[in-house]
């Protein structure tokens, strides 16, 4: 297929080995889109890389979306921006976000001036294009297009954040969305709808009654529960589910996906990294 996604990592804020942190690749004739840049994002896509994924090579990430700016989706910035250009990615990066992207890209430059300089100057005579960033801060709408797709961002809810946002991409194969992190809205079914693959953040319902009064707030409020994500899913009716940045709390991911088959019928699975999905 011309299309598919591409799971560079799925984790969550905790720092689990067998997870990167959030990051997925949508693969679209040979070039790669990166939504989030979590811990890990570089290694897993060398990782693909020499699975045979040849668009994700590292020194071809050049182009980044971020749906917000928490640090388990942007701790891998630093990452994508320059180990790619070390690799000798003879382009600017070009990153799309919300408010606060700019200055936290410009921030990032800023603290590996030495490192750059140094690149450039030394032995190693790295190019001058490969570590710049070109950004571009969004609001809800059409965020890009190039010949091969079509990116729209729509607002999400995702606790105190103000500026959270999820993604539709199009291409001559059908739609892909990404949820980001969130809580149900009343836009939700309406962003989600005509979707082939659906990946979205959730967490257990069993699993959440283990947590703390405050952690049971916060989650509530921030994130998506199995049953809730089932009953938007039975009326969306993506080709398929895609699970990830799974919060699990120790519950077996047989447990959650038996939670959302309770009331979802349709193809549903639980993402490892580097798993791939066909359009």
């Amino acid at each position: 297929m011309a299309t598919s996604v591409v799971m560079l990592g799925t984790g969550n804020p905790n720092p689990d080995p067998m997870r990167s942190g959030p990051s997925v690749a949508v693969i679209v004739d040979g070039q790669a889109y990166i939504v989030d840049s979590g811990p890990g994002v570089v290694r897993k896509a060398q990782a693909a890389y020499l699975k045979g994924v040849e668009a994700i090579r590292p020194d071809r990430l050049d182009r980044l979306f971020l749906t917000h700016l928490h640090s388990d989706h942007t701790a891998g910035l630093p990452d994508i921006i320059l180990t790619p250009w070390i690799m000798e990615r003879a382009s600017p990066m070009t990153i799309i976000g919300p408010e606060g992207t700019e200055q936290m890209v410009r921030h990032i430059t800023y603290a590996y001036e030495k490192d750059i300089m140094v690149r450039q100057r030394g032995l190693e005579k790295a190019n001058d294009v490969g570590w710049r960033s070109i950004v571009k801060e969004i609001g809800p709408g059409p965020v890009y297009r190039d010949d091969r797709v079509d990116v729209s961002a729509f607002k999400v809810l995702h606790g105190a954040w103000d500026h959270s946002f999820g993604y539709r991409f199009i291409t001559n194969d059908g739609c892909i969305v990404i949820s980001g992190d969130c809580t149900p809205s009343p836009g939700s079914v309406e962003n989600y709808m005509g979707a082939d693959i659906l990946v979205h953040e959730v967490y257990s319902v069993t699993g959440f009654e283990s947590r703390s009064a405050e952690w049971k707030a916060y989650h509530s409020g921030s994130h998506t529960s199995s049953m809730q994500l089932a009953r938007i899913a039975s009326v969306v009716r993506p080709r398929l589910l895609v699970l990830y940045h799974q919060l699990l709390w120790g519950v077996s991911e047989k447990c959650l996906l038996e939670e959302i088959k309770e009331l979802y019928e349709g193809p549903v699975v639980s993402s490892m990294d580097l798993d791939i999905f066909d359009l």
